[in-house]
């Protein structure tokens, strides 16, 4: 049966709080009973030193009915808590008590009340309040605090007429006070139910409390990964979680948005891989299938145009038929060069100066539409390890495509190169023409998708971003209705990092 990692998790942390808990419980009340039986001995310990100092002329002048006397009426406060008092000698044999049937019989030396003395095998003068005192069950079942409390040997003993003793005894006898401890016991009770009762509660709220936190910071999220996860199994790549938290899970989630994007991204890759693969293999064989029938039209239309110079209407007709052969071989030449891409030949080169051999050559058409060219050309820029003919295509496709976006209207290209990020150098086109609608930016680059209708072959991009791609560069674009586009060249400087950027790696679009 599988467990849930936040079940386990609550189950451990209420183990671990019920353990500590339950510790600190049990540290409380053990240092209750000890202070509640600690302050019943003092009390026992006054109330000896009290019946001493009561009974001491009595035992002085051997009054023995008053002794008897005193000893029965304390003996009899048993509302009080007291069990017994009694009197014994240092043999052990009782002298007095509150219990008449216990008068002249003997202890055992080494029975409870005795023993604390006589443990070393003979009596000790001086004895700690807590050795004095211990604690027994009486035939009821009540637990007994009982004290004993030596009586030494005085010199007004020891010289009395009546009974005097040797002056070298140091114990006369010892009296014993026992008294109840019920109450204390009842109060051990009732703090062992309040601290059984506060503890369970305890228990009770930190589960409660882990359980809403285990629902807000665990459960909760680890079901938007599980769900988020199967979705991304099931193909939804544009799945996310929401990042809750600014801790692990948060971070977990944060991470998986960000690896379902790259494999959304990767999809679109492999999609537009596929396809441009796909549309590279059918241009291959067409270009190959049409260009010799093409040559072949082209030079007899050229041969017909020569032959029949003194015919306006028939030369005219075949101008167009020459023109638009000559236009289909342009077309032909693009697919063969996006079917079949010659891999460059890299060699140090100067960007600046690609840069201009471009523009010399749109510089003419350029003009023609009345466009504005300005250059912005950073001095002294890293030297590229490209092929310089293949970067200048791409210069002069995005040139040709500015000026075609300006459309006549007078506008301005403006041209800046720079040097790039970790040894990179860039090269922006950036024109104010009518710009690129939000719906066509993702397809700019796919061949023979051409917003300029029937003036384009939808070519020039694809071809443009496939120079760039085996150079190990990125080709971005940014655009906007009425704003204008902007074309970001961003090639490696150095030679060895011209191995591409990953599989088939998508061009920028915004």
């Amino acid at each position: 049966m599988r467990t849930r990692i936040g079940t386990r998790l609550v189950l451990g942390a209420g183990l671990a709080t019920a353990v500590v808990i339950g510790g600190m419980a049990f540290a409380v009340l053990r240092s209750h009973t000890a202070q509640l039986l600690a302050e019943r001995t003092r009390s026992a310990d006054q109330l000896s030193e009290t019946i001493k100092s009561a009974t001491h002329f009595d035992m002085l002048e051997n009054r023995r009915e008053n002794l008897h006397r005193q000893i029965r009426a304390v003996g009899d406060l048993r509302g009080e808590g007291i069990r017994k008092v009694r009197v014994f000698n240092k043999e052990g044999r009782i002298m007095f008590s509150s219990a008449e049937e216990e008068i002249g019989t003997s202890l055992d030396i080494r029975g409870e009340a005795c023993y604390a003395c006589h443990a070393e095998g003979r009596p000790l003068e001086r004895l700690g309040i807590q050795a004095r005192a211990r604690t027994f069950r009486a035939p009821d079942g009540t637990r007994v605090l009982g004290l004993i409390n030596p009586i030494p040997n005085e010199p007004s003993c020891s010289t009395a007429a009546c009974h005097a003793h040797s002056a070298k005894q140091s114990l006369l006898g010892v009296l014993d006070v026992n008294v109840s401890l019920a109450e204390v016991d009842r109060q051990i009770s009732r703090s062992r139910m309040l601290m059984g009762l506060s503890a369970t509660v305890a228990i009770l709220a930190g589960g409660l409390i882990l359980w809403l936190l285990n629902r807000s910071l665990v459960v909760k999220p680890v079901a938007a990964l599980v769900a988020g996860t199967r979705r991304v199994g099931e193909g939804d790549l544009g799945t996310t979680i929401p990042v809750s938290g600014n801790h692990e899970l948060g971070e977990l989630a944060g991470a998986f948005n960000t690896m379902s994007q790259r494999l959304a991204e990767t999809q679109r890759q492999l999609a537009q891989a596929d396809k441009l693969a796909s549309v590279g293999r059918l241009a291959a064989g067409v270009a190959h299938e049409i260009n010799n029938p093409l040559t072949g039209v082209l030079s007899y239309a050229s041969l017909l145009r020569k032959r029949l110079d003194g015919d306006k209407e028939s030369c005219d007709d075949l101008d167009v038929i020459v023109r638009e052969t000559v236009r289909c071989r342009g077309i032909i030449r693009g697919l063969l060069d996006f079917a079949r891409p010659t891999p460059p030949a890299r060699k140090p080169m100067d960007l600046n100066e690609v840069v201009r051999r471009a523009v010399s050559v749109v510089m003419t058409q350029l003009s023609l539409n009345q466009v504005d060219l300005s250059l912005d050309l950073a001095p002294q820029l890293p030297v590229v390890h490209a092929d310089a003919n293949q970067i200048q295509q791409v210069a002069v496709n995005l040139l040709l495509n500015a000026g075609d976006a300006i459309n006549g209207d007078g506008g301005i290209i403006k041209l800046t190169t720079r040097a790039g990020s970790e040894g990179s150098v860039e090269m922006l086109v950036q024109d104010n023409g009518r710009g690129i609608p939000p719906e066509d930016l993702p397809r700019i680059f796919e061949p023979f998708y051409t917003t300029k209708g029937s003036h384009g072959t939808g070519l020039g991009l694809a071809v443009s971003w496939g120079i760039v791609e085996a150079h190990g560069g990125t080709l971005e674009v940014h655009s906007g209705p009425g704003q204008g586009t902007c074309f970001t060249l961003r090639i490696p400087a150095s030679a060895g990092s011209g191995e591409g950027t990953g599989p088939f790696p998508i061009p920028t679009t915004t």
